[in-house]
């Protein structure tokens, strides 16, 4: 089988070829895009991450695609109506980061409670005044848990740690899961409406895209913090600036952005609609603000993690060749 990676570097490399061995593989270390689709026409199965677009036009130039194995839990990018239309099978692997995406989300409220990036950049210009640096605690402040899965789930250990309260909004509720880890779930408006902070842990669908906006912030406390590590357009951006600014909301962690490829791709940049110029400019309205904190899609990224899905890739990619599917998305 010929093989194609994406987005991987030389450890990765490595460890891609010592699990799949006797199959021709070719590495990438940028995203699948326009440019390099014409590299790997006839190859078999493509694997790529959260920063390449699968799209009908790419998957129809390679020519004789079978599977797209993303190395990823979310496959929004990825056309899966035309793969699944022409028997092109797509996998993800679901749970291999939840431990550490639900820890990153707390380092976000955790800077933001602490004041720990206005801190550390206040030191390295040589001030030590304490002056503005009062904190706040998460003992007893109420936390809105927007998706309860297995991020989800472990959001919610963690703040019982830190012995907050919290409430949960999901399609499926979990009444095992409420129970043993002791949360109440409430519909989305009474969240919006109770919580002092507000995190995101639900993929991106046509339902959840943008369900956070105007609306939504208008129901929320004054003072309100919002952090997002699961998908940039579940947040409407323009909204979260207006209330930023309108002091509506306190601070906000974010690790996903709406358009955040069109930060790191600079190459795209001279190639802009009107629509994706505005977005790209709303971007830098909030990234240039001291109350919002930004990691370049991170959660997910640590030692542990990574082992595992690369671990999970091969072992889809091998179970797809023996005809026995796993982790199918749709």
């Amino acid at each position: 089988m010929k093989i194609a990676f994406f987005e991987t570097d030389k450890n990765e490399e490595k460890i891609l070829r010592d699990g799949l061995k006797n199959h021709t593989l070719l590495f990438f270390k940028g995203i699948l895009d326009n440019t390099n689709f014409s590299k790997i026409r006839g190859f078999d199965i493509i694997s790529v991450e959260t920063g390449s677009e699968v799209t009908e036009k790419i998957i129809k130039s390679i020519g004789n695609l079978k599977m797209i194995a993303a190395r990823c839990t979310g496959y929004d990018k990825i056309d899966l109506a035309y793969c699944k239309k022409n028997n092109i099978i797509v996998s993800n692997v679901p749970t291999y980061s939840e431990h550490s995406v639900a820890e990153h989300t707390f380092a976000l409220l955790l800077s933001i409670s602490r004041n720990i990036t206005k801190t550390y950049n206040r030191i390295h210009k040589n001030n030590f005044s304490i002056e503005g640096l009062e904190g706040f605690d998460l003992n007893e402040k109420t936390i809105g848990v927007i998706g309860t899965g297995h991020i989800g789930s472990h959001v919610i250990r963690i703040a019982r740690g830190f012995e907050m309260k919290v409430l949960a909004f999901s399609r499926k509720r979990d009444k095992h899961l409420e129970a043993r880890l002791g949360f109440k779930y409430v519909n989305l408006d009474k969240l919006l409406k109770k919580s002092d902070v507000i995190t995101l842990h639900t993929p991106l669908t046509r339902e959840t895209e943008h369900l956070i906006d105007k609306k939504a912030i208008k129901k929320m406390k004054t003072g309100v913090v919002i952090i997002n590590t699961a998908r940039g357009r579940i947040i409407d951006t323009p909204a979260l600036v207006k209330a930023l600014e309108d002091k509506k909301i306190y601070a906000t962690g974010l690790d996903v952005l709406e358009g955040e490829e069109l930060i790191k791709n600079k190459q795209a940049h001279k190639k802009l609609n009107v629509k994706s110029f505005r977005q790209l400019a709303m971007d830098h309205k909030l990234l240039n603000r001291e109350n919002v904190i930004f990691t370049p899609h991170i959660a997910f990224s640590s030692r542990e993690s990574r082992q595992k899905l690369l671990r999970e890739t091969i072992n889809n990619i091998k179970l797809f060749l023996k005809n026995k599917i796993i982790n199918n998305v749709y």
